[in-house]
């Protein structure tokens, strides 16, 4: 029992290592002939750390997405508490973003078909307050 404690909590601080300290995800404890109680907990340790790793996957490649213009993106990953708001947070940013987007768009169609920036009449030269003196 000694013996799988220690090799519980080795395992156990070395993952948290990897991610907290290394920024590594992905780890899961192992700790051979654990039966039982300290079954059930390694596997609840593993657990935390698999839907971490999930959830910080997810966001990060729609992050990425967002960096490499791609606005259909979104975090869809479960989650709660404050990885929800975290999720809502980014899902909102992707949005308004892409409504940005979609304004510039349409007002460089908007120039590009028209020849001018600004309402008809409204140039310089044509009358519009800019033209006056």
């Amino acid at each position: 029992m000694t013996e799988t404690l220690r090799i519980f909590a080795d395992e156990v601080t070395r993952v948290a290592n990897e991610v907290g300290a290394e920024g590594r995800l992905g780890g899961q404890a192992n700790v051979p002939g654990a039966a039982g109680t300290w079954k059930d907990l390694t596997d609840s340790v593993n657990t935390v750390f698999r839907n971490l790793t999930t959830q910080v996957r997810d966001i990060a490649a729609v992050t990425t997405a967002v960096a490499n213009g791609d606005l259909s993106q979104k975090v869809t990953v479960d989650v709660a508490g404050e990885m929800l708001e975290l999720k809502n947070t980014v899902n909102t940013m992707v949005d308004q973003l892409s409504a940005f987007g979609a304004e510039v768009t349409r007002v460089a169609r908007e120039v590009g078909r028209r020849g001018r920036a600004g309402r008809p009449g409204a140039g310089a030269g044509r009358g519009g307050a800019r033209g006056r003196t």
